[in-house]
């Protein structure tokens, strides 16, 4: 996989990628490295023809890619870049909306992330449980503040991203981060 970050600046990449099944062949694509539309569809519990849809898809627009020099019976496929970004401060409507659809769908993907450790927490060992797990903080900051406060907790976070320098006993584990501006009164 190519290192690095992937930037899309274009709403339809946006709409492409803000697909459940896309997003998860990424993801898998990410974490296990090349693989095939039959292995990603075995992994995945879908069908080979949908991934290999999917993934000529996600192509399109550079998210992935095939693997350079595989023969013509096994096709595998790999991420381009180890992360995507977006901006979420287009001036271009067309492009907010993308971005706010691309959003929904990660967003929609982490819930049912918690929602499946939720349904195994019980078998997972206590030190886990005691780890993991969820909760918030009421901030009082203002626009640049905020922004200093992400970049810190990114600074916190960058040190245990790399899997190669990994301590003993260490698992994968996904950071949710969601910084967002609350209303004063009304809806929670």
């Amino acid at each position: 996989m190519s290192e690095g970050e992937l930037h899309l600046n274009d709403p339809r990449a946006l709409r492409a990628y803000a697909h459940p099944l896309r997003l998860s062949l990424v993801g898998l694509l990410r974490r296990n490295g090349p693989m095939t539309a039959t292995q990603c569809a075995a992994e995945l519990g879908e069908n080979v023809p949908n991934c290999s849809f999917h993934l000529r898809q996600l192509a399109k627009y550079g998210v992935v890619e095939r693997v350079p020099g595989a023969d013509a019976r096994e096709r595998p496929w790999r991420a381009t870049a180890t992360m995507t970004s977006w901006s979420d401060d287009s001036d271009d409507p067309e492009m907010r909306a993308a971005a706010d659809q691309l959003n929904a769908a990660i967003l929609a993907q982490y819930v049912r992330r918690a929602e499946a450790y939720l349904a195994v927490r019980d078998t997972e060992p206590v030190e886990w449980r005691q780890a993991a797990g969820f909760g918030d903080t009421m901030i009082y900051v203002t626009a640049e503040e905020l922004a200093d406060v992400v970049a810190r907790v990114e600074e916190v976070l960058a040190p245990y991203t790399d899997g190669a320098a990994r301590a003993e006993g260490s698992r994968r584990v996904t950071m949710v981060q969601l910084a967002i501006p609350t209303p004063e009164t009304g809806a929670p």
